[in-house]
This record gives structure tokens, C-alpha cells and sequence, in this order.
């Protein structure tokens, strides 16, 4: 039940982003980007293409997106990118609407495409960025961590919305009954990783050792890329 998040997730001392505005040098208004913790790598949102007989795409654009319901299948980018012979993430861009420049003049447009929500992941790859990290993660499920939520998503710039949980109940964090938009920062206690979703962008950094990097980039479930200039 959505009221049972708060209760998994109880608040925790705003001061414990004080490290992550330190190390990005930011103010978290859109999330705090940490830099590659050794190493770094993107996890692109789960886009969606239309199918035969399937129904409209209930995705809204702007924070967190199911998976649009029947008929539709998920696209992966490297297929669109190949498709349309543009980069999966230009060079010097981050995961964003500007990618795939190729697409309107293809014949790519919206009601074809669930495009990635910005500022928040899909359900499914949250959920399956979840799996990943409790995999990775000695603890395991659990592992103590911290969320955060940007101001933007909050509406409320005066006291800086952080809870604390376990890794195993950090799924429930995407039905948050007040914020629309999974957490701008969830990060383990002890610091070793870091998972920053930025309001723009449509993908999530995760910053960490470079095994738990190298592990991201060849999971199967999750589409994962380095942007060696956003590190």
C-alpha cells in the first residue's frame, strides 16, 4: 500500500546529503551528479514502441512511467540508434530529449514511441536497477541507504526531503504517495555506490566501484553505456 512507504522510508536528517553536495560541487535543485566513484555508467529509461492493436500510451513524460500496457514492447536505444544510424548518446550529450536527432525526419514521433520520462525511471527499470544493486551489494537487500528528492519534485525548497531504508524495500520508494518521480539520489550508507536521476535527463548515473560498473554494463535486463564526458 502506498501509505506503507513512508513507514519503509521514515525521514532522515537533511545533513546526510552534505556529502554528495560536496563531492558534485551542486545545490541538488534537479539531484546531486556525482562524479565516477571510481567509475560511472548510465542506466537509459525503458522507452516503448507500438504494436499492432495495442492501446495509447499512458506514459505522461515528466516523472515516473509504467510500462504503457499491451501491444507495446520495449525498445531497446541501441536498436532505435542503429535503426536511424545515430549514436545511442552523442558525444559531449547526457541521456536526454535531444538524443536521436534523426528520428522526426525518419518518421519516429510520439504515439509510435513512448519516449523515457524525464527525472524519474520507468517502473520496470527501476525495478530492475534494484535487483542489480542488491545483487551487487554485500549486504545484500540489506544494505542500509539514503534517498533523496529534489526540490522541483517536493515543491518544498526550505527542507530538503531525505529517508533512510533498506536496499530490498527501495522498489517501494516508486510509488511514493506524495512525489511523483523515483528519488533524485539513492546511495548505500557506507557511500560505495551512488544512483543519481537527474529532473532533465532521461537516464540514472551510477557511480561506484569500477566491478560494479563493469557488471551494470554487461547486465542483460538493464541498458547501461559510459559517457566518458559526463564522468
Amino acid at each position: 500500500m502506498p501509505h506503507d512507504v513512508l513507514a519503509l522510508w521514515p525521514p532522515a536528517s537533511a545533513s546526510q546529503v552534505d556529502w554528495l553536495a560536496e563531492l558534485s560541487g551542486e545545490d541538488g535543485l534537479t539531484g546531486y551528479e556525482a562524479p565516477g566513484r571510481p567509475d560511472a555508467a548510465w542506466v537509459l529509461g525503458g522507452m516503448y514502441e507500438r504494436g499492432p492493436g495495442a492501446g495509447e500510451s499512458v506514459n505522461t513524460g515528466q516523472g515516473r512511467d509504467e510500462h504503457p500496457g499491451p501491444g507495446w514492447t520495449r525498445l531497446r536505444w541501441a536498436d532505435l540508434a542503429a535503426r536511424l544510424g545515430d549514436p545511442v548518446v552523442p558525444e559531449g550529450l547526457y541521456p536526454c530529449h535531444r538524443c536521436f536527432p534523426s528520428a522526426e525526419a525518419a518518421g519516429v514521433v510520439s504515439g509510435a514511441v513512448a519516449w523515457p520520462a524525464e527525472g524519474s525511471l520507468d517502473r520496470p527499470t527501476w525495478n530492475e536497477l534494484i535487483r542489480f544493486l542488491s545483487a551487487q551489494s554485500p549486504e545484500g537487500e540489506r544494505t542500509p541507504c539514503l534517498a533523496y528528492y529534489n526540490p522541483i519534485v517536493t515543491g518544498d525548497f526550505e527542507h530538503p526531503e531525505v529517508r533512510s531504508g533498506r536496499l530490498g524495500d527501495a522498489k517501494a520508494l516508486f510509488d511514493h504517495p506524495e512525489i511523483l518521480h523515483s528519488p533524485s539520489n539513492l546511495w548505500a550508507a557506507d557511500r560505495s555506490w551512488v544512483v543519481c536521476t537527474d529532473y532533465d535527463l532521461w537516464g540514472t548515473k551510477v557511480c561506484g566501484p569500477r566491478a560494479l560498473v563493469e557488471a551494470l554494463l554487461g547486465d542483460t535486463e538493464l541498458e547501461a553505456v559510459r559517457l566518458p564526458w559526463t564522468s
